[in-house]
């Protein structure tokens, strides 16, 4: 995108949001880098160069513009449909692994060299894995600096910087201004807007590219909560979070342009990654727009879409996670489901201490229930077999579930455990994976929507119709599960 010039310069001259972290403006007169839909007067066309990432902007010396404040923007859509080198790198990146692992640790993941992996990302990003890293690592200082009342000292340290110097350089030169003139000006900002904030508790704006439908999404995460991990409180979905340096608890509630998150962390360390995690849970980083146009293409799913446009995919924090509940919830009704998987946080759960609501445990790690003793699962004996294989399988490492995951590689590993049929190996592509194009044809729901708008029903048919809606099956699906009453499809009262 960010190398067609001509249509570039139409999207800065029109604000058009839909490119907010697609691409980015730099400005050659002012060295000032903005997103599409900055609210200044755009410059003049020769003035204006453009780039793939904010980190390939700082490369080049330039930085953030203060009114649209471009780090902000919701990530490249791009990212999500990919599955090559590049796009496995990006979400690992943007999962931590760097400033954990460091670039060898990356690399290790993807199974090339460092070498390949700076080369393939300076080409296609202008900035390395490092300098992904630094921008990324910019973004959640000035986080910690606006949202809370820790010291500077240490938010160098929880933002990933090596030393306070380097965060004080960052800073100064990602944003103009020293750390503590951003303090100054959030909390003359938050004063006159939003009063005093909450001891302990992070609260930030998530953005989306408009629009989106928060019925499926929130719903669907409402009505598949499992006691205890997930609840739906005041208007918004809450859960606990398993996280590197310790745990943390979540409360997102959808607004008018944007997702209104409340963090609690254990160890602010652990910020970036909570985030990456519950923008992919909410699947933000969609084009709907892009997505929405090519499934009107089918005359009888445009109706569907243009009843209730912008539908995501509802996804998980931990791939791992929902490949055990995906198991639990084989050929149950979704109150068993809910059932089964509580039975297991109660006994193998590491509990937790939510002051604000309801949540006692973080789910189980794949290592806590790999030796538990078959007969204390209320389940039918082939379905304890399926879920002792796969976590003793995502417990020794042989079944890799995450960022880093090949789509095509980890379908093939899941088909050959037993009690894995296409049904759960899509479901868990879709959800855990977050493949675009995953599509569930034998799903219930799925035939049922198919056969009520004169779509084939037979698996086999409807796949060859589906055709036309590629890449995108995985948002036909939400669109053919939403004709139904079932309250995956609602906001909770």
């Amino acid at each position: 995108m960010h190398t067609d010039t001509e249509r570039c310069v139409r999207a800065v001259r029109s604000k058009d949001a839909r490119f907010d972290g697609v691409f980015f403006t730099a400005v050659l007169t002012t060295r000032i880098y903005c997103r599409p839909s900055c609210p200044v007067v755009p410059p003049k066309a020769e003035n204006m160069v453009f780039h793939p990432s904010a980190a390939s902007c700082q490369r080049a010396g330039f930085r953030a513009c203060k009114r649209c404040r471009p780090d902000t923007s919701p990530g490249s859509p791009e990212w999500n449909v990919r599955a090559d080198a590049v796009a496995r790198a990006m979400r690992l990146i943007q999962d931590g692994i760097v400033d954990r692992e460091g670039v060898p640790g990356l690399a290790a993941r993807l199974g090339y060299s460092t070498r390949q992996i700076e080369r393939q990302l300076l080409a296609e990003l202008g900035a390395g894995p490092l300098a992904l890293a630094r921008a990324q690592r910019a973004q959640t200082a000035r986080l910690l600096i606006e949202t809370t009342p820790m010291p500077m000292a240490e938010i160098a340290f929880a933002a990933g910087f090596s030393s306070i110097r380097t965060f004080n350089d960052t800073v100064r030169e990602v944003f103009a201004l020293a750390p503590g003139e951003l303090r100054t000006r959030a909390t003359r900002s938050r004063t006159a807007a939003r009063g005093p904030r909450t001891p302990g508790v992070i609260a930030l704006r998530l953005p989306y590219r408009s629009p989106l439908n928060p019925s499926n999404l929130f719903g669907h995460l409402a009505a598949t909560a499992v006691p205890g991990v997930e609840e739906w409180r005041d208007g918004a979905y809450r859960r606990t979070l398993t996280l590197p340096h310790g745990h943390g608890i979540v409360s997102l509630a959808p607004r008018s342009g944007h997702i209104a998150c409340r963090l609690s962390l254990t160890d602010p360390r652990d910020l970036t990654l909570a985030i990456s995690r519950c923008r992919w849970m909410l699947d933000l980083d969609a084009d709907p727009v892009a997505v929405d146009e090519q499934l009107r293409t089918d005359p009888l799913l445009a109706p569907l879409v243009e009843r209730a446009p912008g539908r995501r995919v509802p996804r998980t924090v931990d791939a791992a996670e929902f490949a055990v509940r995906a198991v639990l919830g084989q050929q149950v009704s979704t109150a068993a489901a809910r059932t089964h998987a509580a039975r297991l946080v109660a006994a193998h759960g590491v509990p937790v201490e939510d002051p604000e609501g309801g949540l006692t445990h973080l789910f189980p790690t794949p290592e806590a229930p790999a030796g538990l003793d078959p007969e204390s699962l209320a389940l039918p004996r082939s379905r304890r077999t399926t879920l002792l294989t796969l976590v003793e399988a995502l417990a020794d490492g042989s079944l890799g579930l995450g960022p880093a995951s090949d789509w095509d590689e980890a379908r093939a590993r899941l088909l050959a455990l037993p009690g894995f049929g296409p049904w759960t190996t899509e479901v868990i592509a879709m959800r855990a994976l977050g493949d675009p194009d995953a599509f569930l044809p034998g799903d219930l729901g799925v035939r049922r929507a198919a056969e009520g708008l004169g779509l084939p029903s037979t698996p086999a048919a409807l796949t060859a119709r589906a055709a036309r809606w590629r890449p995108w099956r995985a948002y036909a699906v939400q669109y053919l599960w939403a004709t139904d009453s079932h309250p995956i499809n609602h906001l909770p009262a």
